[in-house]
């Protein structure tokens, strides 16, 4: 067992944490107060490799996995700038297409996944199921050699940003009549697909979207993979990167969120020219936080080691954990931060109060707690299903 980072993973995280802080959680800030997105530090994360380092060399990547991909999210959240979008399109998009595409969806979509210039979202959350695929309304049917298809997905992350959505479906068996998932590679400007904007109680530069589907017409290739039977291999090939990549996200933001309060406890001074930091009322809390979220690093790391190994069974109970315990850290880190900073934690000048809607988000999405812990109790313990 090796909790060391290679030379060259050791040399990415300090070249992410150095790009990180020169843009920092004021710019995030401003970027996402005024409506803006934070293209100046993607586009330089792209040219400089980050945003590819999963995608294969072959394609213009990095060749590395999702190890690396997941370094890249905590570097940039522990600077204060952490990117939805990099769950989103490197991790499930890239993903999905690199393992379970056509070699020529490879050869169409992976360099630009690799060099940044590319974005591509993912739909699978529905209005009534929720993220249940075996309820999806969305359905995909043929129309000789086209497809068709028509439904509605929520909660739909960086749309006005993407080049195109990855939008789960449903298609029938032409054997067994059944309904299956299928992925599908659709065209953010293609006719038919709308979209309307949330409005969220979250400080982010990505905007969240309901998305409809009136008849969109697709031609065959825009189905992922070489046959219908790709669909849930391929679905099953984003979750897992999805969960980890959040947990890295989470945990970078815990790591900010303590840094920042442990900067500000050492230094103020109000009773008798100790520290507030001296007072176990205030730094225990902080340690605590600390602890919760280097426990979460560690499962991020075996999930992370365990998917690039291919150990996909393995891989889906630490990545659920994983997002499990960052999800509950960096609320929890985000939280005592502003408490031990007291009134100036609520200021946006202290940049920690800007992270509260994030991280109780990331106790909900991209799976809540409740069913992580029923898939635990089921696939650990083995408690039969609940739900």
């Amino acid at each position: 067992m090796n909790f060391d980072l290679t030379p060259e993973q050791d040399q990415l995280r300090d070249a992410v944490r150095a790009l990180g802080r020169r843009y920092g959680h004021d710019y995030f800030v401003t970027k996402a107060r005024s409506g803006e997105h934070t293209t100046e530090l993607w586009d330089e994360a792209g040219r400089l490799g980050y945003l590819g380092v999963n995608i294969p060399t072959e394609y213009g990547g990095g060749g590395g996995g999702i190890t690396e991909l997941a370094i890249v999210c905590e570097e940039l959240a522990a600077a204060g700038c952490p990117l939805l979008l990099l769950v989103v399109s490197p991790a499930i998009a890239a993903t999905v297409i690199a393992r379970h595409g056509t070699e020529e969806q490879r050869k169409r979509f992976l360099p630009g996944f690799a060099d940044g210039s590319l974005k591509v979202v993912f739909a699978i959350t529905e209005p009534e199921a929720g993220s249940n695929f075996h309820r999806l309304g969305t359905v995909a049917r043929r129309d000789g050699d086209d497809w068709l298809l028509s439904g509605r997905k929520c909660y739909i992350s960086g749309v006005d940003e993407a080049s195109y959505v990855l939008v789960v479906a449903r298609t029938e068996d032409a054997v067994t009549g059944k309904l299956k998932p299928a992925l599908f590679v659709v065209p953010t400007d293609a006719p038919g697909l709308t979209r309307s904007k949330l409005d969220m109680e979250i400080v982010s530069p990505e905007n969240q979207f309901l998305l409809y589907l009136d008849d969109v017409r697709l031609p065959a290739d825009a189905l992922v993979g070489e046959s219908l039977d790709a669909g849930l291999p391929a679905l099953f090939a984003g979750l897992n990167p999805e969960r980890i990549t959040v947990a890295a996200m989470g945990a970078g933001t815990g790591r900010y969120a303590i840094e920042r309060a442990s900067e500000y406890t050492a230094t103020r001074k109000v009773w008798g020219g100790r520290s507030i930091g001296s007072h176990q009322g205030v730094a225990h809390p902080l340690a605590h936080a600390a602890v919760q979220v280097e426990l979460a690093r560690l499962m991020i790391h075996k999930a992370a080691t365990l998917y690039d190994a291919g150990r996909d069974l393995e891989a889906g109970v630490s990545g659920n954990m994983a997002k499990y315990a960052a999800g509950e850290a960096a609320a929890l880190a985000v939280d005592t931060a502003v408490q031990v900073l007291g009134g100036a934690g609520m200021t946006t000048e202290y940049g920690v109060a800007t992270l509260l809607g994030a991280v109780r988000a990331g106790r909900i999405a991209p799976v809540s707690r409740e069913m992580i812990l029923n898939f635990v109790a089921q696939h650990v313990l083995g408690q039969d299903k609940s739900y």
